[in-house]
């Protein structure tokens, strides 16, 4: 019983590193499509750069198994979109105006997917639970 313990205890945690590294994701995701039309604060300036998560390995020593965490929020050095737009108070001196290089299309495809990815981990969570709670009744009985 104690390898079963200590299994569900692993796969329990690994799940949870991966919950929570999915939310910081579309934390991630959420400000960049909040900040997809916004523009500079002064004249000429540059706008909100879209963001890009990252993902790195640790070892959990106290699971004794690799676990996932958001790694650097990194800038997309993309080029900003440009639309002339004299009047625009963010505009610059030939009357162009940048906007963020976010592309609200791909945000919303990446959502879906770490929507996706956190709830496989809700379900992992989920399973290993009712196996726990069967594991307990087996005993009981």
């Amino acid at each position: 019983m104690a390898d079963n313990g200590a299994d569900f205890m692993r796969s329990m945690g690994i799940a949870t590193s991966g919950l929570r590294a999915q939310a910081g994701r579309m934390r991630v995701i959420s400000e960049n499509i909040a900040n997809a039309d916004s523009t500079a604060q002064t004249p000429g300036g540059d706008p909100y750069r879209r963001k890009v998560p990252t993902f790195s390995s640790a070892l959990d020593r106290a699971l004794d198994a690799k676990v996932v965490t958001i790694g650097r929020v990194r800038p997309d050095m993309s080029s900003f979109r440009v639309k002339y737009e004299p009047s625009n108070p963010a505009a610059d001196a030939s009357g162009n105006v940048k906007y963020p290089n976010v592309n609200s299309l791909v945000e919303m495809t990446d959502m879906r997917d770490a929507q996706r990815s956190y709830e496989a981990n809700v379900n992992i969570i989920s399973a290993t639970r009712r196996m726990i709670q069967r594991t307990l009744d087996i005993l009981k009985s």
